[in-house]
Order: structure tokens, then C-alpha cells, then sequence
């Protein structure tokens, strides 16, 4: 009988038929939309264009089997492209997978303790502008991809380069023609959501890339194309002298740097999908642990950093999928694609790939929220454009610390308010009245109104309305106190 109702539980457990058919094909459309972005990720992060695929394929088998979100995608993300990039240069491609495997081992350790919520505790503003600095940089930097002309380290260069890149591209056949494949790339991603929604149900990024290797293939311009090694070849365990790496302080900050902005975006992400569908919602400390997973098994394998990617999860929920089988399938069609039709990546054109992330890198800046946001937010707009200013001019850490900073700034400052109201009584008594939060950040104000007050006169410091006063304004008012002599007497209830 026991076993009767276990078997009958099971059987309640188990999809329908329906639902693991909309399982299936929301799991070939997210396959349509990452196979472009894994490779262009790949390419622009400057590791084989099979590691993007490697990353997807656990993103999909690894983490989608996974506790945490049901219907959030895993893989390698445009917003930490100029990371991984700038990690490559400096430590070599060899320690790309220690740094990723140490990230990863934090990720989990992070879950653990339960941090996974404290991640939804970060300013929007600053994700916002974190985003922004990376969509900027990307895009600038594509923009020489699209040209086949070497780009600049710093973002700054990028940007300043711009002049001389459009004057290559003006005079230079060799460039021009590889550039005019990326802009026509980047018009059909634009004008394909203008399409009707039948045309549409195929993604954008899979059309723009294959039109662009279409026609390259027929008309014959001279445009480099991915390098192809194979999934076997490209990927390559760290040794174990990638991990002596690890003993530097910038090597240490990139862990970091990886760790947690991989942490926020799959967090956030997270959150967005939450709003998009009616199902299990998020358990965040475990959806941190299985990135963590995730990014420890990319680590063993030489491979990219993941994250979850709101493009592929959105699309994974748009598409109609009801549970984690639809992520878990694109893995496996990721899988097969890299291991049956390798020689597919190697005819696509470094442009058309270069033109997917400018267009990933424009849909990163929140061009729309801004003016909202400095109508309704002026603190929050700053904060948002100091990070990515922080970012182009910096790295992606530093400018990340610098939006964090200027954000607790700015919410002390904003706690910190505090009134002061000054009444003279009958017997020409002065009563200055405090109310409010009462910190150090405001005793220039505080002092500025009691030195005002005339010397020969009475006065009655009344401080029991403030809400909080903190040991640097006490400190302070009590010094004031005792050299306006025996004349003050200060009432506080704090």
C-alpha cells in the first residue's frame, strides 16, 4: 500500500506530455539565441571560440540540473567580457581557468553562509552603471572588431580612438568591407523586432549572424573568419602553475571582481525572471551556490566565467518553458552542436559576431531610465554615471568599488538630515531645537547655526527629538557646550 501511494506521488511529480513539449522547444529557441553569443563572448574575451560553448554546455547540463531558479540560463556574458579580457592580458590565458575556478569556490562558500540575499541589498544604480560602463567599452571596443583593426587596452583609448578608426574605415578598403558586414549585422538585430511576431519566433541573433556568413560565403570579400581548434583542443585544465598566479593582489582582485559581479547578475537576473512568470520563485543562497558550482566546473576546464543571462532567460520564458528541462536541453543541443558540427563556427565573420556585441553592449546602457531617473533620482543618476565613468576610466573593480562608495555616501548623507529651529523665549532665552538624525556628516551645518548665535545671550541646546546621534556630534556639541560656559544646558533624551 506504501508503495502504491510513493508510486503514485512519483508519477505526480513527473511533467506532462504537453509540458515537456514546451520544455523542448523553448529549449531549441534558448540553443538559437546562445550559440551566437557564445561564441562572440569567446572571441571578444580572446579565448577560442569553442570555450563559450564549453561554458554554455555547463551552464546548461551543470547548472540547469541544479536547485535555485527553474527557468533562469546560464552561461558566458557579454557583462563580463572587458574582465575577462584585461585578465587574459595580464595573467595569461593559461590562468583564466584557476581564476575561474577560485571565483567559482567563493561563489559556493558565499551561498553557504547564506549571502545570497545580501546581493539584492546593492544599489540598482550602481548595477545600472556597472552595466552601462560595460555595454560602453564593449561597444567601443567591438567597433574595431567590426573593423578588423586592433583595439585599444583602456577604454579610454577607445574612445579617444574613435576619430582615427573612422578615417581607417573611410580610406581603407581592407576595413571598410568587414566593417559594413558588422553595420548590417547590427540592422537586422534593430529592424528584426519591427517584423511580425510569426517572423520573429525565430531569434534575431541567429538570423543577423546567419545573413552575414550567407553572404560572405557567396560574395567573397576578403573578411576574417573564427578560428576553429575543436572542443577537445581548446579546452585545457589549469596546471598547477596557473594557480601560482593566484598569489597576487591583482590576481586576488580579479577573483574578486569575478565572484561578485557574476553573483549580482545572476541575482538580479534572477529577480527580473521572478516577474515573468507564476512558478517556484527563486531561492537565491542556492542559485549562488550553483553558479558557484557552475563557475568551479568552467574553472576545472580552462574555460569562460558564467553568469545567468537575462537575454537567454527571458527568452527561455518567453518561449513558453514550464520547468528546468528547457535549460538543460539547450545544453545538451550545445553539446551536440559543438561535438557533431565544429567546422559551423569556423565560416562565421569575426564582424558579424563584433556587430551582435555592439548591439548586446548598446542594449547594456540604460539610455530610457536615465532621464527618468535624473527627473525623479538626481543622487541615484550621479551614482550610476560616476560607476561606468569609473569603469571606462578604471577597470571593471575599481569602478565598481567607486559606485559602491559614492552610493553609501550618498545614503548616509540622505539619513543623516536633520532640522534646526532656533526660538527666543520671554526672558530673551535662545532654544535651538534639533530633530532628525544627527551625524557627523552634518556638524558643518550644526556648528555653522550655533556659532551664529550671539554670546551674550542664554542658550537651551534641546536635543531630544533627534532620532540617532552619533559619538562624533556629541563629542562635538558637548565641546561647544563647555565654552559657551554655564549659560547652555543641554536636554537629550538620545
Amino acid at each position: 500500500m506504501v508503495s502504491t501511494l510513493s508510486n503514485l506521488k512519483n508519477r505526480k511529480k513527473l511533467p506532462s506530455p504537453a509540458t515537456l513539449r514546451q520544455d523542448l522547444l523553448a529549449s531549441l529557441v534558448v540553443f538559437l539565441v546562445a550559440l551566437p553569443l557564445c561564441v562572440g563572448v569567446a572571441v571578444a574575451s580572446g579565448v577560442p571560440a569553442e570555450l563559450g560553448l564549453v561554458t554554455g554546455i555547463v551552464g546548461g547540463l551543470v547548472v540547469g540540473c541544479l536547485p535555485g531558479s527553474s527557468l533562469q540560463v546560464s552561461g558566458p556574458a557579454a557583462g563580463l567580457t572587458v574582465l575577462v579580457l584585461e585578465a587574459v592580458h595580464e595573467f595569461g590565458a593559461g590562468a583564466l581557468g584557476a581564476l575561474v575556478l577560485a571565483a567559482g569556490l567563493l561563489q559556493i562558500v558565499l551561498g553557504a553562509l547564506h549571502f545570497g540575499r545580501l546581493f539584492r541589498a546593492v544599489s540598482v544604480a550602481v548595477v545600472q552603471g556597472m552595466l552601462a560602463g560595460i555595454g560602453l567599452v564593449l561597444l567601443f571596443g567591438q567597433l574595431y572588431t567590426m573593423a578588423e583593426v586592433r583595439q585599444p587596452r583602456s577604454g579610454v583609448d577607445k574612445i579617444m580612438g574613435i576619430p582615427d578608426l573612422i578615417a581607417t574605415v573611410a580610406t581603407d578598403a581592407d576595413a571598410l568591407v568587414p566593417f559594413l558586414v558588422g553595420v548590417g549585422t547590427i540592422a537586422v538585430l534593430v529592424l528584426w523586432r519591427k517584423l511580425p511576431a510569426g517572423a520573429r519566433a525565430v531569434p534575431a541573433p541567429l538570423v543577423a549572424v546567419a545573413l552575414a556568413t550567407a553572404v560572405c560565403a557567396l560574395a567573397g570579400p576578403p573578411v576574417a573568419t573564427v578560428e576553429v581548434r575543436g572542443i577537445a583542443e581548446a579546452v585545457r585544465p589549469p596546471g598547477a602553475d596557473a594557480f601560482d598566479a593566484l598569489g597576487s593582489v591583482a590576481a586576488l582582485g580579479t577573483v574578486l571582481a569575478f565572484a561578485l559581479i557574476a553573483s549580482a547578475e545572476s541575482l538580479f537576473s534572477a529577480a527580473a525572471v521572478d516577474r515573468m512568470h507564476d512558478g517556484p520563485r527563486t531561492a537565491y543562497d542556492k542559485e549562488l551556490m550553483a553558479q558557484g558550482i557552475g563557475n568551479t566546473v568552467c574553472g576545472m576546464l580552462g574555460s569562460l566565467p558564467m553568469t545567468a543571462v537575462i537575454v537567454r532567460s527571458s527568452a527561455n520564458v518567453q518561449a513558453g518553458a514550464r520547468t528546468k528541462a528547457a535549460r538543460v536541453l539547450h545544453g545538451m543541443w550545445l553539446l551536440l552542436f559543438a561535438a557533431l558540427l565544429p567546422a559551423a563556427v569556423g565560416v562565421i565573420p569575426l564582424a558579424a559576431l563584433a556587430g551582435v556585441l555592439v548591439h548586446a553592449g548598446c542594449k547594456l546602457v540604460p539610455v530610457r531610465q536615465i532621464v527618468p531617473l535624473w527627473r525623479q533620482h538626481r543622487g541615484e543618476a550621479v551614482v550610476l554615471a560616476v560607476t561606468a565613468v569609473a569603469i571606462i576610466a578604471t577597470n571593471m573593480f575599481e569602478g565598481v568599488l567607486a559606485g559602491l562608495l559614492l552610493a553609501v555616501v550618498k545614503s548616509a548623507w540622505e539619513t543623516s538630515h536633520i532640522q534646526l529651529d532656533v526660538r527666543e523665549s520671554a526672558d530673551g532665552r535662545l532654544t535651538v531645537t534639533a530633530g532628525g538624525n544627527a551625524t557627523f556628516l552634518r556638524l558643518p551645518r550644526m556648528l555653522e547655526t550655533l556659532e551664529a548665535l550671539p554670546e551674550d545671550r542664554p542658550v537651551e541646546l534641546d536635543l531630544s527629538r533627534l532620532r540617532h546621534l552619533d559619538h562624533a556630534c556629541r563629542t562635538v556639541l558637548e565641546a561647544w557646550a563647555e565654552q559657551r560656559g554655564a549659560t547652555v544646558e543641554m536636554v537629550t533624551k538620545v
